[in-house]
């Protein structure tokens, strides 16, 4: 007796046959859609601080198996740093750069699409007049970010459009950073 072989397809490197089998085992116990994402914060010196992501909960189950991903965080000089990392708001551009991108590929590969290359740029404007308790008035955020993607494939200009417009609908950072979201903030008195 012969046994089926699944062919398995992959585009852009993303395995669409795990995708598809991802996509009907979640229909199936939608419980394994629920994630949780978590990182630790330790403050170093001055404005230096380092954040480690190691472990999750995803699929039903908790994931411990990568090594700690530390990430130096800290300011420019201008900003009383000393340049040992990216600062929190430059952070906040990489992981909305990153989600994004990774979002228009995942959707792009699921419809077949072959990419050649995507490579974004983001730049934010920041009044620090807030942060620094100088205004009431100007808020202590961004007040704009810009996001242009360069696409290389063998699709229309309107198709690449496209898929910036799924990047953004299927982006939890974009979706986070545009939309309120609640964030719980309290002391640990442990």
């Amino acid at each position: 007796m012969e046994t089926a072989k699944q062919t398995t397809t992959v585009v852009n490197g993303v395995n669409v046959t795990q995708l598809f089998d991802t996509i009907d085992a979640i229909k199936g116990n939608p419980e394994i859609s629920k994630f949780k994402f978590r990182a630790t914060n330790k403050w170093q010196a001055g404005t230096h601080n380092q954040a480690t992501v190691k472990s999750f909960y995803g699929a039903l189950q908790e994931d411990n198996s990568r090594e700690p991903l530390v990430y130096e965080i800290d300011e420019p000089p201008v900003l009383l740093g000393e340049n040992k990392g990216a600062n929190p708001v430059e952070y906040l551009l990489v992981g909305l750069s990153g989600c994004m991108t990774t979002a228009l590929v995942a959707h792009a590969s699921a419809r077949g699409i072959g990419i050649k290359s995507v490579s974004s740029s983001l730049e934010g404007d920041l009044d620090v007049q807030g942060f620094l308790g100088l205004s009431e008035t100007i808020p202590v955020a961004y007040k704009e970010i810009r996001v242009s993607f360069k696409i290389e494939a063998d699709i229309s200009d309107q198709e690449k459009q496209e898929l910036v417009e799924m990047a953004q609908k299927y982006s939890p950072v974009f979706n986070s950073v545009t939309q309120p979201v609640k964030v719980k903030v309290g002391l640990d008195r442990s």
